[in-house]
């Protein structure tokens, strides 16, 4: 299962397409908000939340597994542990992710 979690609004990967991604993230910048955005994957041995900058944190957790810390990285070289993260950098994530699926 992979969710992802923009503002309030969230869907499942079949469901989240450019479109609803793209227009979540614009329409919360149009508007002055923040973007929060989460992404939960739990499949083929990941159990993971994983967070842009400005969303609120619930403090760490264990440490991640060799094929978790991959992930966390994938994330991090997408440009989402940056606040001015654009649309596309969650679509190049999420495209890549389902290669460590």
């Amino acid at each position: 299962m992979i969710r992802i979690r923009i503002g309030e609004e969230e869907r499942d990967y079949a469901s989240a397409d450019e479109h609803w991604i793209n227009q979540q993230i614009n329409r919360r910048r149009a508007d002055g908000q923040a973007v929060c955005v989460r992404v939960t994957v739990r499949e083929a041995g990941l159990d993971m939340v994983l967070s842009t900058p400005t969303c609120a944190t619930g403090g760490g957790g264990r440490q991640p597994r060799p094929q978790e810390k991959q992930v966390f990285e994938l994330w991090d070289q997408r440009g989402l542990n940056d606040a001015s993260f654009a649309g596309g950098n969650l679509i190049a994530f999420l495209r890549q992710l389902k290669s460590y699926l």
